[in-house]
């Protein structure tokens, strides 16, 4: 496993700079269709078809990161989607809710934690609502607004944030009982594709990564827990990382990918070695996890790149995002 890198040194975030501005650099693409999977504003799909015209076409299911904060929608991940339609494939591009400045805590009680500024991430229980119920509703909504999609081929991918929810959203039938998000059986995927996903929360945690957002995803404060504390809690489980806070603990049993295993579902993650955002030690420890479960889940390190490549269309890497994904879909 990678060892915890400490402080990023001037280069490091320098580099990430760079990486970040050529992403958030392209211009939004307007979606072919936009279809509602519920009642709230953010309750939506954005739905782009494949640019050359083809019937058939395998559906990515693509859910963007951001740390669950709501600064960050889907538009950053609209000229992805659009390079992922001009390869040929249909792509649903989903919205969910994300936490804001609308809510100062995530459950009744908590107090601010020194570590905490600027948008909560996560709503609990509704980024999870939103998830459960987009994929529920897909393939209805996408042969009614993507006819020349095949529902029957669908992969689920997201970055960051969204590679969390992808892994979690191809888990749904391995929740703990009595979950509402449960599934009696395995989603009908062909496979999921997570992007440098926030995969595993006990590491996580312990590199602080975005903050301390998974912490406050799971209703706990950052700074309040063992955030940045990494020797404490990298290989351990999410309860000692979250320092026993009963009520983060609980919602982990409902939330970490890393425990949700094995799936059953083919699965992928590909992760820039370079990247100070969500380091590749979140991806190796949820591989090592699938690993002592039964199961085999392919890791693609790419040497030189960081975060943000793997959502910029003019980077080398997209070109390998897009080949892990049709060797899923087809």
């Amino acid at each position: 496993m990678t060892d915890f890198p400490g402080s990023p040194d001037s280069a490091a975030r320098e580099r990430d700079a760079a990486e970040s501005a050529s992403a958030f650099a392209h211009p939004a693409v307007a979606p072919d269709r936009t279809a509602a999977y519920g009642d709230h504003p953010d309750q939506v799909v954005d739905f782009y078809a494949p640019r050359d015209g083809r019937t058939g076409a395998p559906l990515v299911v693509l859910l963007h990161g951001g740390a669950w904060r709501s600064p960050y929608d889907r538009a950053h991940v609209s000229p992805l989607a659009d390079f992922l339609a001009r390869r040929g494939f249909a792509v649903a591009n989903v919205e969910y809710r994300r936490g804001g400045d609308d809510i100062p805590r995530q459950r009744a009680g908590a107090e601010p934690g020194a570590g905490s500024t600027g948008p909560v991430a996560g709503r609990w229980p509704e980024t999870f609502d939103d998830v459960a119920a987009a994929l529920d509703a897909m393939p209805a909504l996408a042969s009614r607004e993507l006819p020349g999609a095949d529902v029957r081929r669908i992969v689920v991918s997201g970055h960051s944030a969204g590679g969390h929810l992808a892994l979690w959203a191809a888990a749904r039938h391995v929740l703990p009982e009595g979950s509402p998000w449960r599934l009696p059986a395995p989603p009908s995927l062909r496979g999921v594709v997570a992007l440098a996903p926030i995969a595993d929360f006990a590491t996580a945690v312990g590199l602080g990564v975005c903050g301390g957002a998974v912490t406050q995803l799971l209703g706990g404060e950052a700074g309040s827990v063992l955030d940045g504390d990494a020797g404490s809690v990298l290989g351990g489980d999410a309860g000692s990382a979250l320092g026993g806070d009963a009520v983060a603990v609980e919602r982990a049993a409902h939330a970490d990918p890393g425990v949700l295993l094995p799936t059953g579902i083919a699965t992928a993650i590909v992760h820039g070695v370079e990247d100070i955002v969500v380091p590749p030690a979140v991806s190796e420890a949820y591989v090592d996890a699938a690993a002592r479960s039964g199961e085999t889940v392919g890791l693609t390190l790419l040497g030189g790149v960081g975060h943000f490549p793997l959502i910029d269309p003019s980077a080398d890497a997209c070109a390998v995002v897009a080949e892990e994904l049709a060797q899923l879909a087809w």
